[in-house]
């Protein structure tokens, strides 16, 4: 018996239930509304907007905010900060930007008083003078005296003995002379590779009562014989009483006899001189002769370099004590992707009045706001979320970047796309960069748009491998300045730039709006060439549909490092373990980079594409977290991050693989087979890293 004919359904024909039309309708909608409000981004837009973004450039606008932030010192702790915070925060507010400001309370260091006098053989005595002279016609007073912060107090008796620079290098030369410093005050000409915090360490090791610091300048640029290097003698970054965690109101915080607090702090005072009242001292000593390379390299009329003929009585007293900071933020909401973060960052606080160090760049990060102000009023808005912040105690030693970082790591970690720093935006001639080697061809390609300031035609990239013969980046392994919380503990790419290599009158009184005008930018031209290369990295980073990040670049570096490294280890020292590793990453960067350009050719209007792009910006991002080791630097824990972060060896050539230079350094202390062990083991824990980092960035699980 045959079966009846069913009718065929057709979906095509057949009328839609009345949920189907509704959910369609609903979809077209939503498409709709992100078709009219997030439309794929115009090229040719975005290259308008960069033009306005340098067009609308001003100099005296930037000298303006400049004499404002210069008006008066902004110790970080003190009344005249808070003046410096609300005039930073008013400014993002009346731009229209979203503005707030995270507090902490965090331990600060400030002096009581002290004294150096000098006791000569005949009984007569000497009181030095310790403050700046002759500084009122350069700026007003109200300064805080010079003094290095967290430095204990003390009083101390004894003969003097100069230590050139400080390092282990010269102690043995004085071994050698005969000259033993325990015992003694020490006085270092600051310079070389030494931080202070580390001269006056090593001071300690070998017995020195205390230690007395003066600074040599350039007279030709505005070099002042009486000016006072301030600065912070502490070890590491961050709040000492909350380490690893942020510094809250109502938070957990150590005790200050804590021995984890404590071994932040020296155990000697010290205190730094001006040029002046150092050359009285030196200019006294009796004893050996100082050797001719060091009378080669001083301006000081060296002679002997002690004991003998002068014994220096030195006193110190300062407190510590808990004080709010200030950070403040001003954010712009990405438009498509507002979870995707690009942080621009300075830090305003100041040791005295803080023309070039820190508020040149205050200045440009205050104009690159006003200037992004003005393209969204055009019409503008980025893809991505961009934060400008402005930190708070940066100079006691990163406090208040660290604190927030600690107070934000998961966040960062995430979403965090790169953070931009400025200190010093303009020291003198010469444009300077230092980034993770990801960054290199942004930079490059972004100086290559910037009119440099010394020149009629000229790009800031033309000027700046004509005084190199290349242009070349430095690495970020320095802890010197807001970045390395970013960088060293959260694994965010970063970038630090600045024109001029140092200056004169770096943390002393003569830092002045005056000195600015006289001896580093007359006419903010300079401060414009760095706003504009800072700015068009943020507008590149925030807007760009495929992030510009290329690990090419980092291999390329990776693969040099470990050139280097090979003639530091012993030849059966096997480095294969990070050929191999830095030949993943190499492998996965260009599988990366090519997929870059599949979906660049192809567009945005596939919804499909787009959520690829993500993917792909995603692994991009993440790729620096990789370098990141939870165990951190044996001996520094907090810094994570095994390519680039501090060394414990001050002496060590490597400024890379920090890990691998501290076990190379410790192993001469050590049994062969202990020592190579050690070196090992730091290879293989790099090469680890940059495994991790390969695997972020071909996004699939092994």
């Amino acid at each position: 018996m045959s079966q009846p004919l069913t009718k065929p359904n057709n979906s095509l024909t057949s009328k839609p239930s009345p949920l189907c039309a509704f959910l369609f309708l609903i979809i077209l909608c939503i498409l709709g509304f992100y078709a009219v409000h997030y439309p794929p981004r115009n090229p040719q837009n975005d290259l308008l907007f960069h033009q306005i973004f340098l067009s609308s450039a001003n100099n005296n606008t930037i000298s303006s905010y400049l004499r404002s932030l210069t008006s008066h010192p902004h110790l970080a702790g003190t009344k005249p900060s808070l003046e410096t915070t609300h005039y930073v925060k008013t400014h993002f507010k009346n731009l229209g930007l979203e503005t707030h400001t995270v507090p902490f309370k965090t331990l600060l260091s400030y002096p009581l008083r002290a004294s150096v006098s000098l006791h000569f053989d005949n009984g007569t005595v000497l009181n030095l003078p310790l403050n700046e002279i002759g500084i009122s016609s350069y700026a007003p007073s109200g300064l805080v005296q010079p003094y290095h912060a967290y430095s204990p107090s003390g009083t101390t008796q004894g003969d003097v003995v100069f230590v050139n620079n400080g390092t282990e290098d010269d102690y043995r030369a004085l071994e050698v002379m005969g000259v033993n410093v325990s015992g003694c005050i020490v006085i270092v000409k600051k310079g070389g590779s030494l931080s202070r915090g580390a001269a006056v360490e090593i001071a300690e090791k070998k017995g020195a009562l205390g230690v007395l610091m003066y600074a040599e300048g350039d007279v030709s640029r505005g070099s002042f014989r009486f000016g006072v290097e301030r600065g912070t003698v502490m070890k590491g970054v961050g709040d000492p009483l909350t380490p690893g965690w942020a510094g809250v109101e109502d938070g957990e915080r150590l005790e200050l006899e804590d021995n984890k607090v404590l071994d932040r702090f020296p155990g000697i005072p010290s205190l730094p001189l001006t040029f002046e009242s150092a050359q009285v001292i030196l200019e006294s000593l009796g004893g050996p002769e100082a050797p001719q390379k060091w009378r080669d390299s001083s301006r000081s009329k060296l002679s002997r370099v002690g004991p003998g003929q002068v014994m220096v009585n030195f006193i110190y007293q300062g407190e510590k004590k808990l004080a709010t900071i200030h950070n403040v933020f001003a954010v712009i909401r990405g438009s498509v992707e507002p979870d995707r973060y690009v942080l621009l960052g300075n830090h305003r606080d100041a040791w005295t009045y803080g023309a070039v160090d820190p508020n040149s760049g205050t200045a440009a990060l205050l104009d690159i706001a006003r200037r992004y102000a003005l393209l969204m009023r055009k019409g503008w808005n980025p893809r991505r979320t961009i934060i400008f912040c402005s930190w708070d105690a940066e100079e006691f030693g990163m406090i208040g970047s660290t604190e927030w970082v600690e107070q934000n790591l998961v966040n960062l970690g995430a979403k965090a796309v790169a953070y931009l720093n400025v200190d010093c935006a303009v020291q003198g001639p010469g444009f300077f960069a230092g980034a993770t080697p990801q960054l290199d061809d942004l930079i490059f390609e972004v100086t290559k748009k910037v009119k440099d300031p010394d020149s009629d035609v000229a790009t800031i990239y033309d000027k700046w491998t004509t005084m190199n013969r290349i242009s070349n980046i430095d690495r970020l392994s320095g802890v010197d300045s807001d970045f390395a919380p970013f960088l060293h503990h959260a694994g965010v790419s970063s970038v630090d730039i600045y024109y001029g290599r140092d200056f004169p009158v770096y943390h002393t009184a003569f830092d002045s709006f005056n000195w600015m005008i006289n001896f580093a930018d007359p006419f903010f031209w300079r401060h414009v060439a760095v706003a504009g290369v800072w700015g068009l990295l943020g507008l590149h980073l925030a807007d760009d549909p495929v992030l510009p990040l290329n690990y090419l670049s980092y291999a390329k570096q990776l693969q040099g490092h470990k050139d280097v490294l090979s003639s530091f280890v012993d030849g059966s020292m096997s480095l294969t373990p990070l050929d191999a590793s830095i030949q993943e990453l190499a492998s996965a960067a260009k599988r990366a980079n090519d997929e870059a350009k599949r979906l660049m050719e192809q567009g945005f209007t596939d919804d499909l594409l787009v959520l690829k792009v993500r993917a792909l910006n995603d692994r991009l991002m993440l790729a620096e977290r990789g370098f990141l080791d939870t165990d951190g630097i044996k001996g520094r824990e907090w810094f994570k991050h095994l390519i680039y972060g501090p060394r414990r060896n001050h002496e060590s050539k490597l400024e890379f693989f920090p890990g691998i230079s501290d076990a190379i350094a410790e192993s001469t202390k050590m049994s062969q087979r202990d020592g190579q062990a050690a070196i090992r083991h730091e290879i293989w824990r790099v090469a680890r890293a940059i495994r991790r980092a390969a695997v972020a960035l071909k996004g699939e699980l092994t």
